[in-house]
C-alpha cells in the first residue's frame, strides 16, 4: 500500500538578495533610510555580511519599485515622496473609498458596527498600530465591495502608504481627529447617508493630504 509522506518540507532560508531587498526595503520605508540619502552597495553588504552581487540585484528591484535610483559608481540614492505621489494616492483612495461607501449605503449589514468599534480602538493606539489601524479601517471599508480586483489595488497602494504614514505619526492632533472622523464615517454608513458619509471621507482625506503636504518624506 502506498504510503503519504505527511512531512512539510522544511521552508526555504531567503536567499542574500532577498535578505539585502527586505533590509533595504524596510528602512526605506520607515524613515531609517530617509528620502534623499545616498546609500551603497558596500556599506549594506558589510552590515549584512554577504557580498556586493546581491546587494545589486537587491537594489535593482527597489529602482524598478520606485523606491531607489541608481547612480553608476556612486551607489544609490533614496527617492523622496514627490508632492504628486502625494496626491495621486490620496487621488487614488479617494476613486475606491468613494465607490466603496456607495456599496455599502445600499446594504451595510454589520459593516457601520465593525468600522465603529475599529475607529473607537484607533483612539487608544499611537505609533505603528495607530497606522496598521488606519490602513485596516480603510481596507475593511473596500473589502466590504465583495470586489477582489478593487481591494487588490489598495492593497497595492501599502508601500507607499505605509511610508507617508510616518508624517500622519509626527502629528498627534492629526491621531485624535483621525479616530474621530472614522467614527463620523462609521455612523453615516450606519444611518445609509450617502452625502453625510462622502462628505466625511472626503475631510478625512483632505485632512491627511493636509497634514502630509506639511512636512518631509
Amino acid at each position: 500500500m502506498y504510503r503519504y509522506d505527511t512531512h512539510m518540507p522544511e521552508e526555504r532560508p531567503p536567499s542574500a538578495s532577498e535578505r539585502a531587498y527586505k533590509h533595504v526595503k524596510d528602512r526605506v520605508l520607515t524613515g531609517k533610510l530617509p528620502g534623499g540619502e545616498l546609500i551603497s552597495e558596500g556599506e549594506i553588504a558589510e552590515a549584512l555580511g554577504v557580498s556586493r552581487t546581491p546587494v545589486r540585484a537587491a537594489f535593482t528591484q527597489l529602482e524598478s519599485e520606485g523606491l531607489l535610483r541608481l547612480y553608476p559608481k556612486k551607489g544609490a540614492l533614496v527617492v523622496p515622496v514627490s508632492a504628486q505621489e502625494l496626491e495621486d494616492v490620496i487621488e487614488t483612495r479617494w476613486v475606491l473609498e468613494r465607490y466603496a461607501i456607495e456599496r455599502a449605503i445600499q446594504s451595510p449589514g454589520d459593516l457601520p458596527t465593525r468600522l465603529a468599534k475599529s475607529a473607537d480602538r484607533q483612539a487608544r493606539l499611537s505609533g505603528g498600530e495607530f497606522v496598521e489601524a488606519d490602513r485596516a479601517f480603510h481596507r475593511s471599508l473596500v473589502e466590504a465591495t465583495g470586489n477582489a480586483i478593487l481591494l487588490g489595488l489598495y492593497d497595492s497602494l501599502r508601500d507607499r502608504q505605509r511610508r507617508m504614514a510616518r508624517a500622519t505619526m509626527r502629528d498627534a492632533d492629526r491621531q485624535g481627529r483621525t479616530s474621530k472622523e472614522h467614527r463620523a464615517i462609521a455612523d453615516a454608513i450606519g444611518a445609509q447617508d450617502r452625502d453625510r458619509a462622502l462628505a466625511a471621507l472626503r475631510t478625512h482625506l483632505e485632512g491627511a493630504l493636509a497634514t502630509l503636504r506639511g512636512g518631509p518624506v
